[in-house]
């Protein structure tokens, strides 16, 4: 099972991170965009819980990345929030 929108969110982050020059915040978007990859491919999507702390982390990215990346970074969150309404619950 593939689960669209953080298969988008995955890539969009993947491209994002390529043109970072801040390493840290490259290793970070990274490393978030093969998160998305894994929950994307899951048997079994992912809770709120998991992904409200996916977005904290990729909220803290954005305020540490330049102007192209954080709007990068936002554009996969709303990928991430668009996935997340479709999950009952909280």
């Amino acid at each position: 099972m593939t689960i669209q929108e953080l298969k988008s969110a995955s890539e969009t982050l993947r491209e994002a991170s390529e043109g970072v020059s801040d390493e840290e915040v490259k290793a970070g978007i990274a490393e978030q965009a093969d998160q998305m990859a894994s929950l994307a491919e899951a048997d079994r999507g992912p809770d709120h819980g998991r992904l409200a702390r996916h977005e904290i982390k990729l909220s803290n990215l954005a305020d540490a990345a330049d102007q192209a990346t954080a709007d990068a970074i936002n554009a996969a969150l709303e990928d991430i929030r668009a996935y997340r309404s479709t999950i009952e619950g909280v």
